[in-house]
């Protein structure tokens, strides 16, 4: 069995200098990409029930509201109205590219459909 001694002489510190930069540089990226991640699922949850309650009331035998285009109209506003969350949390939008808001347009769309098609469901039963 090791002393207590000898195991701190064999585990490695943490780096110094330039790995500890990249590492940090690293870590801040990661958490910017989370908080876009979320921003983009919190709009589609939130558009999904914007676009519920705007839409009109459900068709029982259908289940389609008369309004459905708003819905659609919505996620699209919801897609845009990013951008300015990003300026709001201080979010560097500018260095996104075409695949990264790609990626914020499906992540809000995938979530508005969500939401509310689970509302259209839930009206009908």
């Amino acid at each position: 069995m090791m002393s207590e001694e000898e195991q701190l002489e064999i585990t490695p510190e943490a780096p110094k200098g330039k790995g500890a930069d990249e590492t940090a540089q690293k870590q801040a990226a990661h958490m910017q990409r989370i908080k876009r991640t979320l921003v983009a699922c919190f709009m589609g949850i939130a558009m999904g029930l914007v676009s519920f309650y705007v839409s009109g009331a459900v068709d029982p035998a259908t289940g389609l509201q008369p309004n459905a285009i708003i819905g659609v109209l919505f996620l699209m506003a919801g897609v845009v109205f990013q951008k300015h969350i990003f300026m709001l949390m201080r979010i560097d939008y500018t260095e996104l590219g075409g695949k990264d808001w790609f990626y914020q347009a499906f992540m809000t769309f995938a979530f508005w459909f969500i939401s509310w098609s689970t509302m259209l469901t839930t009206v009908l039963m």
